[in-house]
């Protein structure tokens, strides 16, 4: 995927993660091997702590690509897993891994690993004969190369000569300074302390003031001792991808990956910030502990693979090899290299099990913030397998809400781009998320009062819109009209660009255009991947491009599009989504066309800058990252193209006249080197006289460094001592397709057509008038039955099938069947299956949840200090009454007049939660009862024995065991004496269901047990057997199968009134269902109360509208003017 071309006047060197740390096979079953790829990976944490949370009780292999652009990055990762393998004290590699300074004897440390690293890595045969080689691979012989690379000079640092040390050394000093005056900004010591979940606010303090500490000595722990002798620069921080210096994020602190609810929420004592540093080290040695046992006694279950690659490159090269079977892929590895990625034969070759270039886990950690999310999605969805997942992330956000702002990162709607991509949020489709952002809704308020910090952290689950119902995904593709497609496409491309607008010619649009994520080669790419998800034949898609390309060239609200549009049509061509007319005509063979045996449409200008130049123009520490291009300027035209590629280094002629060729020789030295910047863009112009010119874009920054032309070097395009030309064949283009292959789809249009044969259900429905039966049998198949003769349609996106209309038409014996889609404005979430748990298939052999997350090991998860409530309240009330957004917050006795079953489930939901932990109701309640109001009867039973931290997700849940069907229990006529007993002495509460809850229950209790199971499946599951989760929705029958019934409940039996009812129970994790946010506003929004004229406080309501407040009659009065045309009665 490409993206617009930065200058790195300022590089940040991520060395340590900025987000807390999360499982990433969190929404994949226990015992089912994965491929993961991690790309932007960042720190090792999230891998450690996968692990670490892996049940030993149930064996997968874990095959985990972990990819990062920074060879500074890699380098000390695998040194690292390195260290853990070789059972180095966790304290040791702390050190080395997370402070800044370190002591004599931590370097030494780190000096004879490193020695160790280098002598193995001569070549990638030596590493794989080594005693990590069988677990840590090396996917490029150029990865391998950077990493050794690295650990030389972590070894060479301490004797550099006097001006390199002074030189990092003042680096550092600088880095430092800003660092401190970092942690001084509320907005930063705030976000320092999202580990910490729901106890952010309370937690704000002490992260305030270790992050002040850790920014002035360089070291994470307090203790004096240690300050004194940490005197030595850690090297391993003073390496990255531009060089050597001291790069590090001023924000940069070691505790934020390790999570800190359990610290704070249990606290009996105010604490301090040994206690936080104590707790994160904890954590980490429990992670090390883990991966080092994990590898000792099942090292065949865990494969780590490590490729220095720009993420989207990384992803083309997977698709080239995967579809190509290509090993050299000639694609570089990232901007400012040259070096192509060459993939190790050992592994990706024809051995019988090859590395993978498909993935059941795409973890995109928040790349989203650097390249966009429409760039993230386009490059990885290729990737992923039927059942795969996508993770992206954001950290920032630009505008004025930040909730709002990711469904505007689609420049459309969601849920039609998601249509057009394949992949859905499961969020969106579900209308709820078992991860909590609650902290972060409740921080933006505070940071608002900070101008600057804009952070708010949103981390989105995409699947297939089909992964949950196997047999649709085997149907038809979408359909739509050509006209409204490409009047979409193009309403989309004009949101994408509409910064360059004149429509757009305001303060706040320039200073956004600072940093922008798209050129138009972005667009094409995404075109590309709608072209062949929805499977369109020649003259439909063409159809599409025509209406596009139709109003593109009749716009006048985009001046700056006509300057760009040879360099989309350019695209357009070269990746075969559309050709316009004038390329079927031949370029005009002048200069050094003539010369060719044959012109092609496109060509490929490379052109040199000289180093002086650079240094005249971007010297100085205040360069920023102002984004370049290339322009091709004639008499009477300019044209910009925005996909250009850089290096430092040297060109040289090879070839002939009539074939040219060039050979590049790259500058080691990179940033810090001195040979010229080589720059390469695509062409489609011939005449003579033109100029070539490297511009930076028209953003505010560069107005005031370049004046108004913005060019920062110009060249003749014939001056053969700084421009070459080769024609753009030179560099192919891998065809697109995804796997499996989706069907050609049958053209039905936007609707659904039966036509009826069968003579007994002619004559019923013609003849007699028979009433067609509409039923929805999974979230994509809805079944007509006429006459008890079936027809099943399957559509290629979850439908809401209880709202559907039919249109019949007798006479000529049809019927047209019409549903909506499912989304966040049908209520009650996904029908008719909320809460999602699916049989085996052949692309997942096991059962698995689809929408709510597994927690792991449940036993791993920290218990809760129940015992003082009233501190408890202060965080888990407000934590949990979150999960209902502003608008389904309303008195209780209203729930039943709205009907809707979702938020009952959560009022349910929220009852057992805030009564099991004894915030409410005056002590804690450990047994619950369903109990169905309308017939007063109870078939299920809760046993909570206690609560615990879901850290990595934010939230809690309530470990229990569960009694899914009193009737067996009753069955056995010993069990009527204890159960009588449990009903007088074990003080029973009974949460009553409206009509029509116990159904959504029935669908919620096997997903609340699969999530954490700790055990198998056996042959004889009745899932298996009657082919269906839950196995009934009906009163008094049991949901779930006994796969799990008995297991893992020893906490049961521990207490005398529980204990005869223990073989009867399976273990269940119940958890909040969070509104989500950037679907519905979960906090009330203050401005609202607010006088709309004065924005005082607002004292009371319009009488006609009784939408808007006033604190006076005298505001009414004068705004009454402008209001009243806006109030209805």
């Amino acid at each position: 995927m490409s993206q617009p071309l930065y200058w790195l006047g300022k590089y940040y060197f991520y060395g340590i993660g900025n987000t807390p740390t999360i499982s990433l096979t969190r929404d994949f079953p226990p015992e089912t091997s994965a491929n993961l790829l991690l790309l932007g990976c960042g720190d090792i944490r999230n891998v450690l702590f996968t692990v670490y949370n892996e049940n030993s009780q149930i064996k997968r292999h874990l095959d985990i690509t972990c990819n990062d652009m920074d060879p500074g990055i890699i380098a000390r990762d695998i040194l690292l897993l390195t260290m853990i393998i070789d059972n180095i004290p966790s304290s040791a590699i702390w050190n080395i891994y997370l402070d800044l300074k370190i002591d004599r004897d931590t370097h030494t440390t780190l000096l004879s690993h490193c020695r160790k690293l280098c002598k193995i890595s001569r070549s990638q045969k030596d590493w794989e004969n080594s005693e990590y080689g069988p677990v840590i691979k090396i996917s490029t012989a150029y990865t391998l190369e950077e990493a050794c690379r690295h650990w030389r000079l972590y070894m060479e640092m301490e004797n550099l000569p006097l001006d390199r040390k002074t030189t990092i050394g003042e680096a550092f000093e600088k880095q430092r300074q800003k660092a401190i005056d970092a942690s001084g900004v509320p907005g930063i010591t705030f976000l320092s302390a999202r580990a910490a979940g729901p106890l952010m606010l309370q937690a704000v303090p002490l992260y305030s003031e270790h992050l002040v500490h850790y920014a002035t000595t360089g070291i994470s722990s307090v203790d004096p001792k240690v300050q004194v002798a940490a005197t030595l620069l850690n090297p391993t921080f003073a390496y990255s991808f531009v060089g050597e210096g001291w790069d590090l994020h001023y924000a940069t602190s070691p505790l934020i990956p390790f999570h800190s609810a359990e610290l704070f929420g249990n606290a009996k004592y105010t604490l301090s910030m040994q206690d936080l540093v104590l707790a994160a080290q904890k954590q980490f040695k429990k992670w090390c502990n883990a991966f080092y046992i994990h590898l000792k006694f099942q090292p065949l279950r865990l494969t780590l693979r490590f490729v220095i690659a720009e993420a989207t490159a990384l992803c083309k090269a997977f698709y080239e090899m995967k579809i190509q079977h290509h090993l050299q892929t000639g694609i570089s590895v990232s901007q400012w290299k040259s070096t192509k990625i060459i993939f190790d034969s050992a592994q990706y070759g024809s051995s019988p099990n090859p590395a993978p270039s498909s993935f059941d886990v795409i973890d995109t950690s928040n790349l989203v913030d650097h390249i966009g999310l429409l760039n993230v999605l386009v490059s990885t969805i290729p990737l992923h397998t039927e059942i795969g997942v996508i993770y992206t992330e954001s950290l920032l956000y630009k505008g004025d809400n930040a909730t709002k702002e990711f469904t505007e990162q689609l420049f459309a709607d969601l849920g039609t781009v998601s249509l057009l991509l394949g992949v859905v949020p499961i969020d969106y489709l579900s209308g709820f998320s078992t991860r909590s952002n609650t902290h972060e809704l409740l921080l933006q308020p505070v940071l608002q009062k900070y101008n600057g910090t804009r952070q708010f952290h949103q981390v989105v689950t995409w699947k297939s819109m089909t992964s949950a119902c196997i047999i649709a995904a085997a149907q038809h593709a979408v359909c739509f009209d050509n006209m409204q497609l490409g009047t979409f496409l193009w309403d989309m491309y004009n949101s994408m660009f509409e910064e360059e607008s004149k429509l757009m010619a305001k303060p706040q649009a320039i200073a956004m255009s600072n940093l922008i994520n798209y050129n138009r080669e972005s667009f094409v790419l995404f075109l590309r991947l709608v072209q062949l998800n929805l499977s369109l034949s020649t003259e439909d898609w063409e159809s599409v491009m025509e209406r596009f390309i139709n109003l593109q060239e009749s716009s006048d609200t985009m001046i700056m599009d006509t300057l760009n549009r040879p360099d989309f049509y350019a695209y357009l061509h070269k990746y075969g989504v559309y050709t316009i007319s004038t390329y079927h005509t031949s370029l005009h063979q002048v200069g050094w066309f003539a010369r060719w045996s044959r012109v092609p449409q496109l060509v490929r200008i490379v052109l040199t800058v000289p180093r002086s130049v650079l240094d005249t123009i971007f010297k100085g520490s205040n360069v920023g990252t102002p984004t370049l291009q290339c322009t091709v300027v004639g008499s009477s035209f300019t044209k910009v193209f925005s996909a250009v590629h850089a290096a430092f280094g040297k060109v040289f002629t090879m070839g002939t006249e009539s074939s040219p060729q060039l050979r590049f020789e790259e500058d080691g030295n990179g940033w810090k080197g001195s040979s010229p910047l080589v720059l390469l863009a695509a062409n489609n112009e011939s005449q003579a006289n033109l100029k070539v010119n490297l511009q930076i874009r028209n953003t505010a920054a560069a107005f005031g460094q370049l004046g108004l032309d913005l060019n920062v070097f110009s060249a003749n395009l014939w001056d053969e001592t700084y421009v070459h030309i080769l024609p753009e064949s030179s560099f192919k283009v891998s065809p697109l397709s995804l796997v499996p292959v989706i069907r050609m789809p049958q053209d039905i249009g936007p609707y659904c057509e039966i036509i009826m044969q069968n003579p007994s259900v002619v004559q019923s429905f013609g003849s007699l008038g028979a009433i067609p039966k509409v039923e929805q049998l999974s979230l994509c198949i809805v079944r007509i039955t006429v006459s008890e003769v079936s027809q099943d349609i399957a559509f290629p996106y979850p439908v809401q099938g209880k709202d559907h209309r039919l249109r019949v038409a007798r006479k000529s014996l049809y019927i047209e069947l019409l549903v909506p889609p499912s989304g966040p404005s049908r209520s009650g979430g996904l029908s008719p299956q909320p809460f999602l748990t699916l049989l085996p298939s052949s692309q997942c052999p096991a059962v698995r949840t689809w929408n709510i997350h597994y927690v792991g090991n449940l036993a791993y998860l920290p218990s809760i200090d129940c015992s003082q409530p009233d501190e408890l309240y202060k965080w888990l009330n407000p934590h949990v009454s979150m999960m209902m957004s502003a608008k389904e917050r309303i008195p209780r006795k209203k729930l039943e007049q709205k009907k809707d079953l979702m938020l009952n489930v959560k009022d349910t939901l929220h009852s057992i939660i805030v009564r099991a932990s004894g915030i409410q109701g005056g002590r804690a309640r450990h047994v619950f009862a369903l109990l169905d109001k309308a017939t007063r009867n109870t078939d299920t039973m809760l046993f909570v024995n206690g609560l615990r931290y879901d850290q990595s997700a934010h939230t809690v849940v309530c470990d229990a065991f569960i009694l899914p069907s009193l009737a067996k229990v009753h069955t056995d006529r010993n069990n009527v004496p204890p159960f009588a007993k449990l009903i007088d002495a074990g003080d029973v509460c009974h949460d009553p269901l409206v009509e029509g809850e116990l159904t959504l229950w029935k669908h919620l209790i096997p997903a609340f047990v699969e999530r954490c199971r700790s055990w198998s499946h056996g042959a004889n599951c009745e899932y298996k057997a009657m082919g269906r989760i839950p196995l009934t929705e009906e009163m008094d029958e049991n949901p779930i199968c006994s796969c799990g019934e008995g297991k893992n409940v020893d906490e049961m039996s521990k207490v005398a009134l529980w204990k005869p009812f223990a073989r009867y129970a399976t273990r269940i994790a119940i958890s909040p269902l969070f509104a989500v946010s950037y679907l519905e506003p979960i906090l009330r929004d203050i401005n609202s109360r607010r006088c709309l004229c004065c924005r005082k406080k607002g004292k009371f309501e319009c009488g006609g509208c009784r939408k808007v407040r006033y604190c006076s009659q005298e505001c009414q009065r004068k705004d009454w003017a402008a209001h009243k045309k806006k109030c209805h009665v």
